[in-house]
């Protein structure tokens, strides 16, 4: 045996004097988990080792099997502990097979610590990634052990488990358990035949089979926690069995979740609207007469028919609701393959219990602002591995699994009066909200949850949703899982069927500045701004814009304003600034308003107020002077009729004849010096005098004029 040596069965230690823990059995089918719990324990429950026929006949676990071993109590608990001698090791063995993952995840919510078994022949498999996942949703400490090492040849076996320590720890990198103890072991020869066997092998009949158990009980005691151990609180009880004993009454097997509870006192059971009065209790084969946090006990009460109750919970009397809609704090589990999309169906585990649920995500963009840290307990907000680096005083202390602080979801309130924009899946990193966004993390969401059967169990407890009809876990990944996301339970909603989350969704509508309003200069920077523009293109002219008068319009700047009225009859409307903003014709206008779900009105919505006025003083506009009218008879278009006079040195003609500026009866000898530009050429000249009596005229170029005949001519009224 270990240096701790077991206690025999005939000794019957002081209950008091006990301290018990939990330990998860968990790993992928035939890795040989029960033939290693065999070994391991010399002392059996009711429920022990699946005893079923079915069980062993197939050679596998099909329920949880609880089993425990007794050792001296190790010394760096004794100081927490001081009234405990020994130490009782319960390990929860729980089923490897895809197809039973609801009764994996109903143990693993009952257990302080995880023991990790891997095939270290076949190595890492699919169902051990959901095993891992289990154990990082419900502890903070874990043993891994690489079995069925008798199947390496001798002379290779220690390099070859040397290799298998290495693939697993490649497996463990970036989680909590990254530096957690690996060991190999060799439950017993023969592996699951044995385990297949009618369940009463005793522990020494097969010990000269094992390799390395004696090490193995060793660093277990060695890596356990501090437990968490309190008698305060209301008393909830998972059950996992449930099993008559005739002229005594029906016995109810399981672990005690939360607060204490002792011969006499009354026992309620939720799922069954009854209440029943605890007879006696018994810890493996010694009568108590009480329990508390983290035992693992039989109770036994009368008048309760035992069909009733297969798994379920029993509690003091009100301690725990039936949730039929409620709120969760959920995340995603990082190895789920695929989308979550919002109002699908998921199996939802809440302890033993797994039912389906319409799940809708929400909340992600809003979370996001909430500081985290303050909402976190003491415990969680320290990181703690399964070795022996992170045993820092206060972070050691466990829970049992159901702990929903140890999957790293926060206790966080939920306001039914905030609202919250509609997702159309589970988000999980910061980009999916903001493409700028670097964070990659899994972000945390609001979880409406609407259960086809309804559940019984306290608030703030640990919800799992998993994928259970997707394809078997043979044909999958062994780095993906069916498990989906984790979460907290935090509120109820009524039973009403009234949508009581306010969901909405963005509208935007876009249009544009049509006019600017007067210039004014704003009084606190000097600045020209605009307090009252006109827009177009938002409405039609049949628009009722009574519906839209007093909604707010942003600009490209995010500045605010509020449509006061429609202007004319085409759509366009007025818009006023109170604090002013510097704006152009053809500048974009917004309208965004909310539109929530569950609204038959269609009614709008918006949150952005008007800013604070900020004061101007109108600018006179500069006044035009009015243009002079042509004299009678003379027009400003004409039309280049031919180029004359003389060539210059650049090859120009210093001279053209226009025709169209003047009536024949116009004397243009008083014209002379008028100004004439050609616009397409830029070039300009003046009126030199008549040509002929058509009411041509001459008009020099100093610069030359490089026009055609043809080309359009303008005359500028001094």
């Amino acid at each position: 045996m270990s240096s701790g040596e077991g206690t025999a069965n005939n000794e019957q230690p002081d209950h008091e004097k006990i301290l018990n823990v939990n330990v998860g059995v968990l790993g992928h089918v035939d890795s040989g988990k029960t033939s290693l719990v065999k070994t391991l324990s010399t002392m059996l429950s009711t429920a022990a080792l699946d005893k079923s026929k079915q069980s062993r006949q197939r050679g596998m676990t099909l329920d949880l099997g609880f089993s425990c071993f007794i050792q001296d109590l190790p010394p760096h608990l004794k100081e927490s502990f001081p009234t405990k001698e020994k130490l009782q090791i319960t390990l929860v063995d729980c089923p490897g097979h895809a197809s039973l993952i609801r009764t994996i995840i109903g143990g693993a919510q009952i257990i302080d610590m995880v023991l990790l078994v891997v095939d270290a022949f076949k190595g890492w498999q699919a169902q051990t990634t959901e095993c891992l996942v289990l154990a990082l949703l419900t502890s903070r400490h874990i043993v891994v052990a690489l079995n069925k090492v008798d199947l390496f040849a001798p002379e290779e076996r220690d390099d070859l488990i040397e290799k298998a320590k290495n693939s697993v720890r490649k497996r463990l990198q970036g989680t909590r358990f990254a530096d957690a103890p690996l060991i190999g072991v060799s439950a017993c020869v023969g592996g699951e035949k044995v385990a297949a066997s009618d369940g009463e092998t005793s522990h020494l009949q097969m010990a000269h089979e094992n390799f390395n158990i004696d090490k193995l009980i060793d660093l277990l005691r060695s890596e356990l926690p501090q437990p968490k151990r309190s008698s305060t609180g209301p008393f909830s009880f998972s059950v996992d069995h449930c099993f008559p004993i005739r002229g005594r009454g029906t016995v109810l097997t399981g672990t005690v979740l939360n607060g204490s509870a002792s011969v006499n006192e009354m026992l309620e059971f939720p799922a069954l609207g009854l209440e029943r009065k605890i007879k006696s209790i018994q810890m493996f084969k010694r009568q108590v007469q009480s329990i508390m946090q983290g035992d693992r006990a039989g109770i036994c009460v009368s008048n309760l028919d035992a069909k009733l109750l297969e798994r379920g919970i029993a509690a003091s009397p009100g301690a725990i609701q039936l949730w039929k809609r409620g709120i969760a704090l959920v995340r995603k589990v990082s190895y789920f393959p695929g989308n979550l999309p919002c109002g699908s169906k998921f199996h939802v585990s809440v302890g033993h219990a797994t039912v389906m649920a319409t799940v809708t995500f929400f909340g992600a963009k809003e979370l996001r602002n909430v500081d985290i840290s303050q909402t976190q307990e003491p415990e969680q907000s320290a990181t703690v591995t399964g070795s022996k680096k992170a045993k820092e005083p206060g972070l050691q202390s466990s829970s049992l699994g159901g702990d929903a602080n140890i999957a790293g979801l926060p206790r966080i309130p939920f306001d039914f009066n905030q609202d919250f924009v509609v997702q159309e899946e589970l988000i999980d990193s910061g980009k999916e909200i903001d493409k700028n966004s670097a964070d990659n993390r899994g972000l945390l969401n609001w979880a409406k949850l609407e259960f086809q059967i309804p559940v019984f169990c306290p608030p703030n407890s640990l919800i799992i949703g998993s994928r259970l009809d997707a394809v078997e876990n043979n044909s999958v990944s062994s780095s993906s899982c069916r498990l989906a996301f984790s979460g907290r339970l935090i509120e109820k909603m009524d039973d009403t069927g009234n949508d009581q989350v306010k969901l909405y969704t963005v509208k935007e509508k876009l249009g544009a500045i049509s006019r600017l309003g007067d210039p004014h200069r704003r009084n606190d920077d000097q600045r020209i701004v605009r307090y009252e523009v006109f827009g177009t293109d938002l409405f039609k002219a049949e628009t009722n814009m009574k519906v839209f008068v007093g909604m707010k319009l942003l600009t490209k700047n995010g500045e605010v304003g509020e449509i006061k009225s429609s202007f004319g009859t085409t759509g366009k409307f007025r818009v006023l600034f109170p604090a002013g903003i510097e704006a152009r014709e053809g500048d974009p206008l917004i309208l965004r308003f909310k539109r929530f779900v569950h609204d038959s009105t269609k009614a709008m919505h918006q949150d952005v107020e008007l800013p604070v006025a900020r004061s101007g003083t109108r600018l006179e506009p500069p006044k035009k002077g009015k243009k002079k009218a042509p004299p009678k008879g003379v027009k400003l278009d004409g039309e280049i009729a031919s180029i004359k006079g003389d060539v210059l040195a650049d090859g120009k003609h210093n001279m053209a004849i226009i025709a169209g500026f003047f009536a024949p009866e116009v004397d243009i000898r008083q014209k002379v010096g008028w100004k004439v530009v050609i616009p397409s050429t830029n070039e300009s000249g003046a009126i030199a005098g008549p040509f002929g009596k058509a009411g041509k005229c001459k008009v020099t170029f100093q610069d030359g004029i490089s026009a055609e005949p043809g080309a359009k001519a303008k005359l500028i009224i001094e």
